[in-house]
């Protein structure tokens, strides 16, 4: 079982930056490939970014590629997500989530992964 905490969520205006933590708990978090997502009010979750077990391999999707940056601290058992420029459209609940796949990889289906966090807002104002 791996616990799952995010924080680093608030307001901020257009053009600014926050940065998320997900602060994991339970099994070995370092054998854990891990993912961002975002659910905006009235539409589903969508993938954000994705980084693997060891961190060498990351992913985003367009939408936030190139403003976003995802990282994470094994020895801490902290995943990040670094966002810049941030936009009202970024405005969402952010959710962090670890598969239990052993292996290198990138995930980016949501039923992929086991195990999620409770969620923090972000919202950006115009």
């Amino acid at each position: 079982q791996v616990q799952l905490v995010e924080s680093g969520g608030g307001l901020v205006q257009a053009g600014g930056s926050l940065r998320l933590s997900c602060a994991a708990s339970g099994r070995t978090f370092s054998s854990s490939n891990m993912g961002w997502f975002r659910q905006a009010p009235g539409k589903e979750r969508e993938f954000v970014a994705a980084i693997s077990r060891s961190g060498r391999i990351t992913y985003y999707a367009d939408s936030v590629k190139g403003r976003f940056t995802v990282s994470r601290d094994n020895a801490k058992n902290t995943v990040y997500l670094q966002m810049n420029s941030l936009k009202p459209e970024d405005t969402a609940v952010y959710y962090c989530a670890a598969d239990k796949c052993g292996l290198e990889y990138i995930r980016i289906d949501e039923y992929d992964y086991a195990y999620w966090g409770q969620g923090t807002q972000v919202i950006v104002s115009s």
